[in-house]
């Protein structure tokens, strides 16, 4: 998994998704887009979608520093960017490892569960719910 923070909070996403992870570039706004779509980005020559992933998961709005990082995922055929405040690590977790299932119990289904990992614990998000694109 690769581990990410927004404001103190820790997340994860499955590494299995991510491409790669890119400091902060231009980004062209789109007009008529969810609020938490920040715009498009050209990455190589791939015009990538960019999501505020703080303003996705209804937690603020990312304020860019030097610290600020996009990471670039793909999720059967879609690919997005996502802005994290920072990226910290990766970490290899197995499916037993994981504390609490989150499903059904909380109203935003991209949670996936909690990982305790030395002593941190981190939020594991589901990268199909965070592809959808309606508005929570």
């Amino acid at each position: 998994m690769i581990v990410f923070k927004l404001g103190e909070e820790e997340y994860a996403l499955d590494i299995e998704f991510v491409q790669s992870i890119e400091r902060i570039q231009p980004i062209t706004r789109v007009p008529n887009t969810p609020s938490y779509v920040k715009g498009l980005m050209n990455l190589r020559g791939n015009v990538i979608p960019i999501i505020d992933l703080r303003k996705k998961l209804n937690i603020g709005e990312a304020n860019f520093t030097d610290h600020t990082r996009i990471i670039i995922s793909k999720y059967e055929d879609i690919e997005l960017g996502f802005i994290v405040d920072q990226t910290s690590d990766v970490i290899d977790v197995s499916r037993d490892e994981l504390e609490m299932e989150l499903s059904g119990r909380m109203e935003f289904e991209a949670f996936g569960g909690i990982v305790n990992f030395s002593g941190r614990l981190i939020i594991l998000l589901k990268m199909e719910e965070l592809v959808k694109t309606e508005v929570k």
